[in-house]
């Protein structure tokens, strides 16, 4: 019988790393869910060997957040691989990362268009004696004269299948001999996603990997397909998968109710119902439902033009007063019955679509998603219909999902057991409690791994930007001191703020008094985002250093490995709580009833904390590190706040003013 020895790759365990094995062994054993706050460097990629320690021939099945994250389990399982010998592994990401097919509109949507005619127009040539489409003469004809831009056949798909005729039965379609080589490789071999595309050539990446997972004893996947019920159910289905017999291994686990939440909140726009209103005007003739959903949008603009004149950027409505506006003069006995209608009509349109080439989501679809979830809101506390309002004053109306309890207890419990693990799970019981409510969950905790002679951990006590104290003038001065007082230390470093606002302010009254050092700034959008840190990053090989000024949760604050030189500190100046406005207070309340005086905590003040060490969390990412880790705010001393971080950081933590700040700084070289 395999012991965990026979899967761990390594010759020897890193400090409180058994304990952490032996937990996620136990669970895969005896079944139910697990919770893990491991700080980076106590080797949490390893519980994957512990799963498989205890599989006993069930899929282990990983979910990932960032190729990052994929990479680093991959490694892992490599690393496995070696030792065991026979260990199979395949990944399935977002088709955006894999799919090098060209075409506007929604990927997953094209990818379902063009399978579909591809394969209408394989079949027809299979029953004229063509059973290898690739080869077939008129089908690469007609991909050589295809629009690449406007793409109606897949030619990465076609080359993936071939057809064989049984004695039994007609035609059936079956991967390609290409595809299958490749899939036997992928699952025997170290491919890494941004090897994929080129590895796959002629052949369908996704395609490849799905046949690979098939026979793969490790799926590694993306939080999507994972927390997406459409996705994961189409997906399991596909690969014969019964989650009561898979182990499920969760990475990166304080960003799991995030997600959940932005998959289960949907956002209807002004210009959606303009789109809808012209999509409706085309469907009077085929559907007798458009004349009654077109006399709807009306009372839905009323209803937003109404909201401008508010004076709140974001505020909560109420869905009772939406339905009864809507349905006023209506025809419609009910919300039900008018989802009912938005489906048909919906469902119709997207068919037609697909068969014409046209990829985008509809309007009409997003209205019916709209209506489906107000509907179903007004009976689940867990959702809330907020309204937002831009700086042009447009509205948008959103029915937001504030508690993925009910999401994360659904897929936990559906698999034989369930492992989340992450570096930033503290206080784990505070997780526990938000994530799965009552249920029975076994913790752990480990302490900092890492020398703590590499690392300096101080807390401001005499600055803050909490709001009533924004523009004091001794405040903001400390402010001021602290950042430049940190932008002395060598190396490449990093400050974050609370926002993009405070951003820019002290961007603005800071950069230029910094010497020696290149000072970056974040953009809002991704891309020149990616350019700006490429070239940060860059500079200690140049034998020069640069400071960011970046937002808490933002693009440079998680998710990013910063290993060796490339960043030498971090100062998370304030405390980033999410604005608070109405929504928030009803979001409180809502958890003050769930939880009691906790509720506060876990739904506004933890997830405050859990971005200010994400941040902190670059810095430190091997045992050789050094770096200085300053929490730039007077609050985090404060007992509630304080209990919500880490023990070891706790423990470490040098509370200082600005000149003992200025001692520490100069001492550390």
């Amino acid at each position: 019988m395999d012991t965990l020895d026979d899967w761990f790759p390594y010759s020897s365990y890193r400090p409180h790393q058994r304990e952490m094995l032996e937990l996620a062994a136990s669970s895969a054993r005896d079944g139910g869910i697990a919770m893990v706050d491991a700080p980076t460097g106590s080797g949490k990629s390893s519980v994957v060997s512990a799963l498989l320690a205890e599989s006993r021939g069930r899929k282990v099945i990983i979910g990932v957040r960032t190729i990052s994250q994929l990479n680093t389990f991959m490694r892992e399982l490599a690393m496995i691989r070696k030792k065991r010998g026979s260990l199979k592994f395949a990944y399935l990401i977002g088709k955006g990362s894999m799919c090098p097919l060209r075409g506007e509109g929604d990927i997953y949507r094209r990818c379902e268009g063009v399978k579909a005619f591809s394969t209408a127009l394989m079949r027809e040539r299979a029953q004229k004696g063509s059973l290898i489409p690739a080869n077939d003469r008129q089908i690469r004809q007609q991909i050589r004269k295809m629009d690449l831009d406007h793409p109606l056949i897949c030619p990465y798909y076609v080359h993936a299948k071939s057809y064989v005729e049984p004695e039994d039965a007609g035609l059936k379609m079956i991967p390609s001999a290409a595809l299958r080589v490749r899939a036997e490789r992928v699952r025997n071999e170290l491919i890494l996603p941004d090897q994929l595309v080129k590895f796959c050539g002629e052949i369908c990446p996704y395609e490849t990997m799905l046949h690979a997972a098939r026979e793969a004893d490790v799926i590694l996947v993306n939080f999507h397909h994972l927390f997406n019920d459409a996705i994961r159910e189409q997906l399991y289905q596909s690969l014969d998968i019964d989650g009561g017999d898979a182990l499920l291994l969760i990475d990166e686990a304080h960003n799991c109710g995030e997600v959940v939440q932005s998959i289960e909140s949907v956002v209807l726009e002004e210009r959606d119902l303009e789109q809808a209103a012209n999509e409706l005007a085309h469907q009077r003739k085929t559907s007798k439902e458009a004349d009654a959903i077109q006399h709807l949008l009306p009372p839905v603009r009323q209803f937003m033009e109404a909201l401008k004149a508010s004076r709140e950027t974001e505020d909560w409505f109420e869905p009772a007063i939406f339905q009864k506006m809507i349905m006023k003069g209506s025809l419609y006995p009910s919300m039900e019955a008018i989802v009912d209608d938005l489906l048909k009509i919906s469902e119709g349109l997207r068919e037609r679509n697909l068969k014409a080439g046209e990829f985008r989501e509809s309007a009409i679809e997003r209205l019916c998603e709209f209506f489906y979830r107000i509907f179903r809101s007004a009976a689940d506390p867990a959702f809330l219909t907020v309204y937002r309002r831009d700086d042009d004053g447009n509205v948008a109306l959103e029915v937001r999902n504030i508690d993925p309890s009910t999401k994360l207890q659904d897929i936990a419990q559906a698999h034989a057991c369930c492992i989340l693990i992450s570096g930033t799970l503290s206080p784990i019981e505070s997780y526990r409690r938000y994530y799965f409510g009552d249920l029975p969950v076994r913790t752990l905790s480990l302490p900092n791994a890492f020398p703590k002679e590499n690392r300096l951990i101080l807390a401001a006590t005499d600055i803050t930007t909490a709001y009533s104290m924004r523009r004091d003038p001794q405040n903001l001065a400390r402010l001021d001191e602290y950042i430049r007082t940190f932008a002395t230390l060598p190396g490449n470093l990093a400050i974050y703020f609370p926002s993009y606002d405070l951003l820019n302010t002290f961007a603005e009254r800071c950069s230029r008094s910094i010497r020696g050092k290149q000072v970056f700034i974040e953009p809002k959008g991704a891309a020149d985002a990616s350019a700006a840190l490429k070239e940060f990053m860059a500079l200690p090989g140049q034998r020069k250093s640069g400071i960011l000024f970046a937002v808490s949760g933002g693009k440079w604050s998680e998710g990013l490995d910063y290993r060796g030189d490339l960043l030498a500190g971090a100062l998370v100046i304030g405390l980033p709580l999410a604005p608070f406005n109405q929504v928030r207070k009803m979001v409180i309340e809502y958890f003050r009833m769930k939880f009691g005086e906790e509720g506060e905590f876990i739904s506004y003040t933890l997830p405050a904390i859990n971005r200010a060490l994400q941040a902190l969390g670059r810095v430190l990412r091997t045992p050789e590190d050094r770096g200085v880790l300053v929490l730039g705010e007077k609050r985090f001393l404060e007992p509630r706040v304080k209990g919500g971080l880490p023990p070891w950081m706790q423990t470490e933590m040098v509370a200082c003013e600005v000149e003992g700040f200025k001692a520490a700084v100069s001492g550390w070289r």
